[in-house]
Order: structure tokens, then sequence, then C-alpha cells
């Protein structure tokens, strides 16, 4: 057997320097003839060989370690190592469970699988039933700031249902369904939050001049966030959390309930076509107006009209982004009515639950670790959808929300090539 001889030793340094030179050769060849079967080669390549000398050959080892496998009447069931995929950042192993073992098993040894096969993280997803992936992480792929798209990027409409405010680590665009959503993001200073919000406007730009969507604010920071381009909110922004804030939200609750009563028999939802505006109510930092406002009817009338916008408000084109550094269940009491959580940077492993709910921190979403030098990352957790998403919302400069600001109020020097703007809710146009 050949298997352990280094190959200077049986043809010399010639040998080795030859087969190098064919290598890079056949490469160069390749990539010049074909270069999206030279990519492919080189992922297979790549694959085959980290299965072969990191899982494969460590695999038994590593389960039986970690009390993956078992024995019953004198056999040994071994979880089986079914393929491996390798990309630059992670390597996704699809495994076939044993028999009687569940996913939640496997995510408490994630982190001794992760180092077992030298990755930063290891997480667990479930593929079908008694087959789970597990992606062993190696880089972060969101590790630097994304620029935001230019302006025309929405095009000629603006899918409520896919508004795209970043990118999720996979590549793929991370979209928010402003249509029938409601969200929370909740992340300490410096997380990010405001690239949130930001990128959430921009999104919505032509239709914000179109009048198809009208946005509301409440900024009881002074305005430090919202007062950079007033003109995009109906009315200007509240800079309080006092009576001027509170009675925003009740005209919103009351607009819910009279939509709700006008579609009534005739519409199921909002549709562009009930010439109605999609309302967006944006409040920074929230807990100012329902858990630090000192004059108790005050705090209890503006908690009861979030309520009633937040449960109510899918069907009738109402929706909130709410904003918060302290995701405590005495600050926010009725989290559970937003359907999507983002936590960002947060201080606290418990604080990351408090978000996005038990268990999604052993299915990967560790908010509490992401690095203080990359704002705007978040973990994203929708209802209906077990495990969360890694993403990084764009980095929206000054520069950008006063192009913003221009655009929309139409009182900018340069001109946007722009074409009409109509909304879709996903399925039909105005």
């Amino acid at each position: 057997m050949l298997v352990g001889i280094p190959l200077h030793g049986l043809g010399g340094w010639w040998l080795v320097g030859g087969l190098t030179l064919a290598v890079v050769v056949v490469g160069f060849w390749l990539w010049r003839r074909d270069p999206e079967v030279f990519l492919t080669r080189v992922r297979w390549s790549r694959t085959e060989l980290r299965r072969a000398y990191v899982y494969a050959g460590h695999w038994r080892t590593v389960t039986r370690l970690s009390g993956l496998s078992g024995d019953a009447k004198g056999r040994e069931y071994r979880p089986k190592l079914m393929r491996t995929r390798s990309e630059w950042w992670r390597d996704r192993v699809r495994v076939k469970m044993i028999p009687g073992q569940a996913p939640e098993q496997w995510e408490l040894r994630a982190s001794g699988l992760a180092h077992s096969f030298g990755a930063r993280s290891c997480r667990v997803r479930v593929v079908k039933p008694s087959v789970i992936e597990l992606d062993f992480v190696h880089a972060d792929p969101l590790a630097r700031p994304l620029p935001v798209p230019e302006m025309a990027a929405p095009g000629p409409s603006v899918n409520l249902k896919r508004v795209q405010i970043g990118r999720t680590e996979t590549g793929k665009p991370w979209t928010l369904k402003l249509l029938g959503g409601q969200y929370l993001a909740v992340g300490v200073q410096g997380a990010g939050k405001a690239s949130i919000l930001w990128a959430v406007l921009r999104a919505l730009a032509p239709a914000l001049r179109s009048g198809l969507v009208r946005v509301y604010g409440i900024d009881p920071k002074g305005g430090m966030e919202l007062g950079q381009a007033p003109e995009l909110f109906e009315g200007g922004p509240v800079y309080s959390n006092g009576a001027e804030a509170v009675e925003l939200l009740e005209s919103l609750a009351n607009e819910v309930r009279e939509r709700s009563a006008r579609f009534r028999g005739i519409l199921r939802g909002w549709s562009p076509q009930c010439g109605e505006p999609f309302l967006l109510l944006v409040v920074d930092e929230l807990a100012d107006v329902i858990a630090y406002q000192t004059d108790k009817r005050l705090k209890e009338r503006a908690t009861a009209a979030l309520q009633t916008i937040t449960s109510q408000g899918r069907a009738p084109g109402v929706a909130v982004l709410g904003l918060v550094q302290d995701p405590r269940k005495e600050i926010v009491p009725f989290r559970n009515l937003f359907t999507t959580r983002i936590a960002m940077r947060l201080d606290e492993a418990i604080q990351v639950d408090m978000v996005l709910g038990d268990g999604v921190r052993a299915r990967g979403g560790n908010a509490h670790e992401i690095p203080e030098s990359t704002p705007g990352v978040a973990w994203v957790k929708e209802d209906g959808k077990r495990d969360p998403v890694r993403a990084r919302a764009f980095h929206v400069t000054d520069t950008n929300i006063t192009e913003l600001q221009h655009y929309v109020t139409g009182t900018s020097a340069t001109v946007f090539a722009f074409p009409e703007t109509t909304i879709t809710n996903g399925d039909t146009a105005a």
C-alpha cells in the first residue's frame, strides 16, 4: 500500500515538482477553455478532499465520543455520513440519524462537533424525517459592509411581500414581507438598527414618492435618527414619547378598525386596487413609548394602540417596524404579536431567547456572538419557520439618506432615472 508514503520518497522531488506543474498546466488550460467547468471541478475536488480527510476519516470516532452512536443487542448503530458539500465559508454535511434519535440531540453537541472538525461553529438543520444537515462554518461571508444598490433597483414596481434590505449569508436577498408582517428589531447601541430602518425606506422610495405608501414615524430621542429626513414621514415624525406620540398611535389604531369595517365583505386584505395607501409605522426606540413613559395613563394608551395595530393591521395594510434595545418581557410585553423578530448584536445569551424564542440559539441563532465590528448583521426568525436566518442590512450612509430625501420630495438638482411606480402585493400591479 502507498498510503502514508511521501511522493518524494517514491520518485524524488522531481516527481513532486512534475506532478505539481502538470496540475497547474491542466488547471490553467481548463480555466481558459471553460471557467464554469473549472470552478465546478475545483469545488468538487475540494469537497471530496474535505470529505475524505476531514469527515470520513474521523466520523466514527467523533460520533462515538460525542454520544451520537448507540448499541442495541450487541450491534453498534452509527449515524450515516450521506454527503458533503464544501463552500468557501462552510461545509454542509448531510447525516442520516440512527433510529430513536432527534435533531435536538445533535444541537446539544453542536459546539463539540465544531471543535472536533476544526470549524468556528456548527448549526443543525432538519432536511426531512431522520435526515439532518450540519453546517460547519469556517468564515464569515457577511464580514464586509454591504453598499446599497442603485436607487433604480426596485424597478417599475415595489413588491411589498419582498422588500429587499440586505443579503443573507448564503448570498440570497434579505427581504421583508411588509404586507402581512409586523417587525421587531432588537439590538444594543451600535448594533446597526438604523441600517434596517433606512434600508427599508430606501427600498420603498418609488412608492413613497408616488404616495402609494405612507410612513409615520416616532423618534423619542428628539429626532436624532428620523430627523435626518423628516420629509419622508407623513406630517413629520413625532419627536417625543408624550401625548403627541400616543395620539398618532391611536389614530393609526382607529384607521385599522375603520379600514377593516370598509373592507368587510368586499376585500379579504389590502391590495393596490383598494385605492388606499399602505401604511408603515416606524418607532425608533419603542421602549420609550410603552415602557419608560412616566405617565401611567399615556403608557397604557400607547400599549393598547400598538397591540391593536400589530394584532389587526395585517389585513387592512398597516405594518409596524419597532426598534428597541432592551428585549425584556416587561419592556415589550406583546413581542409575540410581531410576526418577524430580528436579533442584532446583544449582550447576553438569555436576551437572544427573549427575542427569537426558546431553542433558536441551539439552531445557530447566537446573536450575542455577533462581532462589534459588523453592525447591521442580525439573526432573523420568522413565524412558521423553524430555522433562523443570518443576514446583514445594507450600509446606508448619510449621503444615501440625502439622496433618498431628495428623490422622494423631488427637490434634488440631480435627476434620477426612475420609471413610474406602482405597488404590488406579490401577485398584481396597480
